[in-house]
Formats: structure tokens, C-alpha cells, sequence
């Protein structure tokens, strides 16, 4: 194995531990894009390419790479969000419910608050209900608001923008 190889190894092996860190989404989404960019290096050079070629596979590994990182931040924010409307859903107007999710990847910290129902909205059989919640962190606390909606037995997301404060323009 090419030592290109084995750093980006060692980088992609970093990852996880550095997901649980406070303030290192950033540091994570760039160690994966150029994580990804010196094993795109270390293949190229390996199958002899040219500077050109190089280059390309270097940055088509990168994309790649970004891509599968933000795919992995989305499915961890839609696992919150399902823990937020399943703890909201049967809650009436002012009832308060704890809610929690644990990420099976390690991607992003585990998160925990409170939800209340602030209104009911809909009508025919469109059943919604819009909520606040919060996410508690260590020192501090954080509000949001969003609306779910009953999809048969299950409560679902349906805010197009939950928290931009929180998770920037990423969802």
C-alpha cells in the first residue's frame, strides 16, 4: 500500500473520534474532503497517471467524498427530527415531552431536549401540529420551532427549513 494511502487511512480512522468533539463539524467535513483527495493522490499515482489524470481522480475522489459526508449529516439530522415529531405527535396543545436520539454513526453528537406542542394547524385530513423544542447542551440551551404533520399512525417532519442556525444550510 502506497504511504499516500496509509495516511488517508489513518485520517478516515480519525473521523469518528473527532465527530464527538464539540465545534469539529467543520474539521470533519474538511479531514474527509482531503482524506479523500490524497487516497485519489495515492490511486492515481499508483496506477501511474499522468498530472492531468491526477488531478481529476484526485478531485472526483474528493467530490465523492464530500458527498458521502453530507449524506451521512443528512441522515443524522432526519434521525433528530424523527425523534422530535414521534416524541411530539401525541402531545396536545402545552403538553411537554423529553425527547433524545443516539446516532448509530458518530457523525454528529448525540442530542437531547424538550418539545411542546405551541398549535394544532390543518384541516380536512390534514392533521399538523407546530412545536418548539429545545437542544440542550452542555452550557447552554437552544429554541426551535417547526411543524410536523400525522402520516397515517406516524408523525413526520415537515418544515422545508428546521434550523438553519443549527445545522447552517445542510439538511
Amino acid at each position: 500500500m502506497p504511504d499516500t494511502l496509509r495516511c488517508a487511512a489513518r485520517l478516515l480512522l480519525l473521523l469518528p473520534l473527532m465527530a464527538g468533539l464539540p465545534g469539529c463539524a467543520v474539521l470533519v467535513a474538511e479531514t474527509a474532503s482531503t482524506a479523500a483527495g490524497v487516497t485519489g493522490a495515492g490511486v492515481s499515482d499508483a496506477v501511474g497517471a499522468n498530472a492531468a489524470a491526477t488531478t481529476a481522480i484526485g478531485l472526483g475522489v474528493q467530490a465523492v467524498g464530500r458527498a458521502g459526508l453530507q449524506y451521512a449529516q443528512r441522515r443524522a439530522h432526519g434521525s433528530a427530527q424523527d425523534g422530535i415529531a414521534r416524541a411530539a405527535g401525541p402531545l396536545p396543545v402545552g403538553g411537554v415531552a423529553r425527547w433524545s436520539v443516539s446516532h448509530t454513526l458518530p457523525i454528529e453528537p448525540d442530542e437531547q431536549g424538550e418539545v411542546t406542542v405551541a398549535r394544532l394547524i390543518g384541516a380536512g385530513g390534514l392533521e399538523c401540529k407546530e412545536i418548539v423544542f429545545s437542544v440542550d447542551r452542555k452550557r447552554e440551551r437552544g429554541f426551535y420551532t417547526a411543524t410536523i404533520c400525522r402520516d397515517g399512525e406516524v408523525w413526520r417532519w415537515a418544515s422545508a427549513e428546521p434550523a438553519t442556525a443549527r445545522w447552517g444550510s445542510l439538511q
